[in-house]
């Protein structure tokens, strides 16, 4: 199975001491986000989790524990965008970003660790011909540590809204321009492009709609082949295999404007505060009526039948 780390917050930028925390003691325990008294106990040994996948915007924290993390099969999305503060309040400077992406990709492998570009929203200072320009300085920047490049455009979501007001999604033709470009650039510095829920009509410039974190790429990530009965997917459109989340919504310091997973800053200050490093939870400790549940893991990793001569 998978563990997956980055869905609901950024663990490797703000509770990195609690994830290898969890490692050592070899469990954790995930609330329900929408049932809050229903536990879910997750084992975290490699015998059963065949990826442990991070999403994250700053993986420097983790950078120095990288060898921590070597008994598992890995695979990495780091986000790299060219707002600044006004827009991703707690990001740190993009130059460190690009730099310990490059030490991760080096550690566990060109096939392990992918960038995202997104969201892709336009707004006074970021239109098409900016974004085209930002782009092919990240992707010639990093140019043989990664072949893999997800792209999205801003979702509206009504939090959002409330958030972000001054920013829009590309149009439809925004959208074909800027993915007839970033594909021309990825073929340069031979990084796929991905599109994350995105519309059919980007395949036509030589985007790849079949899914970001799809089986065949945790399977090229983690050089194994996997045997999944039912996949996982956010929304019936997503082909990928996402595992189970170990994180809580609301609890990301980044405050990014455009953010899906925070409903708005003072909430995320709230929970930060019942942080325990030390706590088997991300967020708050055992409470009373709570029931756990032992998930049901399993290997997916397939079998190689051997194949026995008699003579």
């Amino acid at each position: 199975m998978i563990i997956n780390t980055g869905m609901r917050t950024d663990i490797p930028a703000f509770y990195s001491k609690w994830l290898l925390n969890r490692i050592k003691e070899g469990f954790v325990y995930v609330r329900n986000p929408y049932y809050k008294e229903q536990v879910t106990r997750y084992s975290l040994s490699p015998d059963v989790v065949d990826c442990l996948a991070f999403c994250t915007k700053n993986p420097h924290p983790l950078i120095s524990h990288l060898n921590e993390l070597d008994k598992y099969n890995q695979f990495w999305f780091v986000t790299i965008t060219p707002y600044g503060k006004d827009i991703e309040l707690n990001v740190p400077d993009k130059k460190l970003v690009i730099e310990d992406f490059k030490i991760l990709s080096n550690h566990i492998g060109v096939d392990s660790v992918a960038l995202r570009y997104d969201p892709i929203f336009i707004n006074e200072k970021f239109d098409v011909k900016m974004h085209i320009k930002c782009f092919k300085k990240l992707c010639e920047n990093l140019k043989g540590y990664t072949h893999d490049c997800t792209i999205s455009f801003l979702d509206l979501y009504e939090k959002v809204k409330r958030n972000a007001p001054d920013l829009r999604p590309p149009n439809e033709e925004e959208q074909r321009q800027i993915a007839k470009e970033f594909a021309v650039i990825g073929k340069e510095n031979n990084i796929t492009i991905h599109g994350c829920c995105e519309k059919e009509f980007l395949r036509d410039y030589g985007v790849d709609i079949t899914g970001c974190m799809s089986q065949e790429i945790v399977e090229k990530a983690i050089h194994n082949k996997l045997h999944i009965q039912r996949k996982q997917s956010q929304r019936p459109i997503c082909n990928c295999v996402l595992g189970n989340d170990i994180g809580v919504y609301n609890t990301c310091p980044h405050l990014c404007k455009y953010c899906y997973a925070n409903a708005n800053s003072a909430l995320v200050k709230e929970n930060v505060k019942k942080h325990n490093s030390n706590s088997p939870f991300l967020i708050g400790n055992l409470e009373e009526g709570d029931k756990i549940t032992e998930a049901n893991q399993k290997s997916w990793i397939k079998e190689e039948s051997s194949q026995i001569s008699i003579f």
